[in-house]
């Protein structure tokens, strides 16, 4: 198979700009005026395609809601309360526009909030702030009136070093805050954009998501297969050269050899085990790639089960991984985008979910576990036989100098001196080699993982309804990421050792 570095692999960079303002605004023609020239700022100085996010409130959100459009930006709406509640801070007249620039929301989220209205308000702009590059502000300067108010906004973004843009209230002046802090671009997607296509013969794409986003999970799949750094089994090699350092060196005590090649032999084993310590070392940047590229790839995976649902699903909206959230965003902004497609219907949807992801990883999983459990028992049996017999040796070595008991010279050389020694050391390092392959955890996580696919499986089968439906999908899929981020942990664990 041919690589090639091909566009129709690479993924688009999505920047979102947030708001926050008054409600009572004493110029609103001159605020409206400087937000549209604060979004040519934002639109001329960092590439991509920007976002609109905020919540609509009468004043300043209405104002950002249609210079964000009118400037051909995509809106996701931010509620700080559910909408019949929401509606009641508007006269009916003025609530039936807010339905309508709602209905035009690409994406809405409400706030999930049980105390005061004041908390709700609070907490949706405080949202707005988590989730935004950058914020435009309208503000007087003062401080907030009231809980909620955009001054407490403004205090958060500043303190998290948020880039803002901000407006005055009082005389429509523009100026930045914290912007040496803006990003331009997420670095991680530019490498991830980087790697060069690869096409995999047996992969599917089973609910028709766009061709990119398909293009560019088989690429970092192939990437993270091909670039896996072997640090388990480098960190194995070098334990067992200090082990066979450790065994020719008891050899030689125990039976007093001499021979000129021992030392060498000790001496090429330790030089091993440091070349490879030097190897891990400077592998470190590859592990860095191979992490990554892992886990784009089972993100993907995971946006690509899904993509066939009829909206899109909070599925990676709460993953925070660094290196990461560039690429869940956009995964999330084009999902929302192609959702209301409904591609197949719900009978379809679950076959093919069925078929090709459950089932898939089922397999998948009882793969991995019929490779690493094996290991693990053998592993252990010889963990215990090696104890056992170092615990007789060493009893029979202390009962033997307790009565004065003579023995053959054989059996104080091997049996006194030299197994004592050496099967202590071969039982640590059998201990270590199920320790640095993660093999109890990993056997027992198969296993595990097997048992919730099958529930999930026999759940989704009796599904009639497309709710009940996305919630086993994204149970399911919830479990997957989860054993994906515990591997990115143990990952990530390594390579900073």
């Amino acid at each position: 198979m041919t690589q090639t570095v091909d566009k129709t692999s690479q993924l688009p960079q999505f920047h979102v700009v947030g708001f926050s303002g008054h409600r009572q605004l004493t110029d609103a023609a001159g605020a409206a005026r400087v937000i549209q020239q604060a979004l040519q700022i934002l639109r001329k100085e960092v590439p991509g395609e920007w976002i609109a996010l905020s919540s609509i409130a009468s004043g300043g959100d209405q104002l950002f809601v249609e210079q964000a459009r009118a400037a051909g930006l995509s809106w996701h709406a931010l509620l700080p309360l559910p909408r019949a509640e929401f509606a009641g801070d508007f006269p009916p007249d003025e609530w039936a526009g807010v339905e309508r620039a709602l209905a035009a929301a690409e994406h809405l989220r409400v706030i999930d909030e049980t105390g005061s209205r004041d908390d709700a308000y609070l907490d949706c702009g405080m949202e707005t702030v988590n989730g935004a590059d950058a914020l435009i502000v309208v503000w007087d300067g003062q401080p907030a009136r009231g809980k909620g108010g955009t001054a407490e906004v403004v205090e958060y973004a500043i303190s998290l070093g948020k880039p803002l843009l901000i407006i005055d209230a009082e005389n429509s002046t523009l100026r930045k805050e914290n912007w040496h802090r803006m990003q331009f671009r997420d670095a991680s997607l530019m490498s991830l954009n980087r790697l060069p296509m690869f096409r995999l013969s047996w992969a599917s794409n089973p609910f028709d998501a766009p061709e990119e986003i398909f293009a560019f999970q088989q690429k970092c799949d192939y990437a993270a297969s091909r670039g896996a750094p072997q640090f388990r089994r480098l960190t194995v090699s070098m334990l067992l050269l200090h082990v066979l350092a450790t065994l020719v060196a008891a050899a030689a005590l125990a039976y007093n050899l001499h021979l000129v090649v021992l030392p060498w032999v000790k001496l090429l084993c330790l030089a091993g085990g440091v070349g490879v310590a030097l190897v891990l070392r400077q592998r470190t940047h590859s592990q860095r790639n191979w992490v990554r590229c892992r886990l784009a790839a089972e993100f993907c995976r995971s946006a690509l089960a899904v993509w066939g649902l009829p909206r899109s699903t909070p599925l990676l909206q709460d993953l925070d991984v660094m290196s990461m959230r560039g690429l869940t965003r956009t995964l999330q902004v084009l999902h929302s985008r192609a959702a209301a497609l409904r591609p197949a219907s719900l009978a379809d949807f679950k076959r093919i979910y069925i078929e090709k992801r459950i089932d898939d990883q089922i397999a998948y999983f009882a793969r991995q576990e019929a490779r690493a459990a094996p290991l693990f028992n053998r592993l252990k049996v010889l963990f215990w036989l090696t104890t056992s017999f170092a615990l007789a040796c060493t009893a029979l070595y202390a009962v033997s100098i307790s009565v004065d008991l003579a023995v053959p010279v054989w059996m104080q050389t091997t049996v006194f001196d030299f197994l004592p020694i050496t099967l202590p050391v071969v039982a640590a390092a059998l201990i270590s080699v199920i320790s640095i392959n993660d093999l109890q955890r990993r056997v027992a996580r198969y296993r595990e993982m097997q048992t919730e696919l099958e529930a999930g499986r026999r759940q989704l089968t009796f599904c009639e309804t497309w709710n009940s439906v996305e919630r086993v999908v994204l149970k399911i899929e919830r479990a997957l990421l989860q054993e994906v981020l515990e591997w990115h942990s143990t990952a990530s664990f390594a390579e900073a050792h």
